[in-house]
């Protein structure tokens, strides 16, 4: 999974000539090819950016782009099993390719999501800014190179300008899947519960600079039985529509710790917070009674915590986060460097860890400005007396860099995808053996 740079600076993002080099790593990588059967592609432009520059600076547009590509990153990072690239289509432009096995109607799933995502307010010193984005869709043809893909795109963006209120178009003219309303996919998940149909997959997380399995962080996702594989950024967001986000993190905490309890050693595991579970009054009692009843021991829990879902209510957050920590849970904070870092949540939250976005890691191989950044945030994060977890490690050279900068844990693509219960309870016990030998 790849996106470049520095809270997504538009300087560090690729051009598409990267893109080339990646599409042609992925079929020739005999590991994923067999796999992930289809490279899919979105081309995405945003409206009105000749207006936005005007009427509000060039450094405002450009501050809108930076958030637009810090959005879909976050939101690919949740969405997307496989690998996958952001690059600059030029403009106010960007390519998205992924390696990724889904259906057409998952394909398109994912980018109307994603344009509600991107749609969503922007703020500005000057002002809040609102785009209006419009996406072209394909799954690549066999071996049809990037060119042909991105001409095909291009028409289909073509389209979609010409056709008032059309946001999605795919390539030459494909007839755009039905799909399901809204309406729709919030009355299949009020049942997805109990038709099991929420999935719970493990991403594992290693000690730096040994290599020793950790942990694991717990990932949703939705079976859905039309639509195939749903990832945890489009499950929250329809569940929040539904007013169904409580139930849902109850259903996936308790799922995880259940699984977890199992594991051998000190294995950690890790369970994403969201905002709305900040704002529901009794979170706190009811996710510490769900520990209780799990036997899971709370030393050996970690809740994350991104600033988004800070930002509602700073107070409630510090107070709630301060009991979960006297019961022995530790905090993280979770995306640290995607979008607009505020660096008072360091001072005033009882945390353990920073989680470093992949933002964050992306150039430290070959840009001195990317390392010098990090560098610092270790520093800080030492004397704050926090520990740093560098996440979206996908190369041997970034592991190298984040262990030489001191970072304590990693996770990502180099050493493990996100795996089911079993795959990783395999893997738990594998490193229990005495004979078990570290990857080199």
């Amino acid at each position: 999974m790849h996106s470049k740079g520095i809270a997504y600076r538009l300087t560090g993002i690729p051009g598409l000539d990267a893109v080339h080099d990646r599409i042609a790593a992925w079929r020739e990588d005999p590991v994923l090819m067999p796999h992930l059967a289809h490279v899919h592609a979105m081309l995405l432009s945003l409206r009105r950016l000749d207006a936005i520059n005007m009427a509000y600076g060039a450094a405002a547009g450009d501050g809108a782009l930076e958030e637009v590509a810090a959005r879909i990153g976050q939101f690919a990072e949740e969405e997307l099993d496989g690998p996958w690239m952001l690059a600059r289509a030029g403009g106010g432009s960007f390519l998205l390719v992924a390696n990724e096995a889904c259906s057409r109607e998952r394909w398109q799933l994912f980018a109307d999501q994603l344009a509600d995502m991107i749609a969503r307010p922007i703020p500005v010193p000057s002002g809040i800014l609102r785009l209006s984005p419009r996406v072209a869709l394909i799954r690549g043809l066999g071996e049809e190179t990037v060119e042909s893909m991105l001409d095909r795109l291009g028409h289909a963006l073509g389209d979609a300008h010409d056709q008032h209120g059309a946001r999605l178009a795919w390539a030459d003219g494909e007839i755009t899947p039905p799909g399901r309303s809204a309406q729709q996919l919030e009355a299949d998940l009020l049942g997805a519960i109990d038709r099991d149909e929420i999935e719970v997959l493990f991403q594992p997380q290693f000690n730096l600079p040994d290599d020793d399995l950790t942990g694991a962080e717990a990932l949703a996702r939705w079976n859905h039985p039309q639509l195939g594989r749903i990832g945890a950024g489009a499950l929250f967001a329809i569940a929040e529509r539904a007013d169904h986000v409580g139930p849902l993190s109850r259903h996936i905490a308790q799922k995880a710790m259940a699984v977890a309890k199992a594991w051998p050693g000190t294995l950690r595991l890790s369970i994403n917070v969201t905002a709305a579970d900040l704002a529901f009054g009794s979170y706190t009692r009811q996710m510490l009674n769900l520990v209780r009843e799990s036997g899971f021991p709370p030393r050996r829990l970690t809740l994350e915590i991104t600033e988004q879902a800070l930002i509602g209510d700073i107070e409630l957050a510090a107070q709630t986060m301060a009991e979960f920590s006297a019961q022995g849970i530790r905090i993280a904070l979770d995306d640290f460097g995607a979008g607009f870092c505020n660096f008072r949540y360091l001072k005033v939250l009882p945390i353990h860890y920073l989680k470093l976005d992949r933002s964050m890691i992306d150039g430290i191989t070959a840009d001195r400005r990317d390392v010098a950044v990090l560098r610092a945030i270790v520093a800080m994060a030492r004397a704050l007396d926090l520990e740093v977890i560098a996440e979206g490690i996908e190369e041997e050279a970034q592991r190298l860099v984040v262990a030489r900068e001191g970072c304590a844990y990693f996770q990502g693509f180099l050493r493990a995808q996100p795996m089911s219960a079993a795959m990783f309870a395999k893997l738990a016990r594998a490193q229990d053996d005495p004979l078990y030998e570290k990857r080199a």
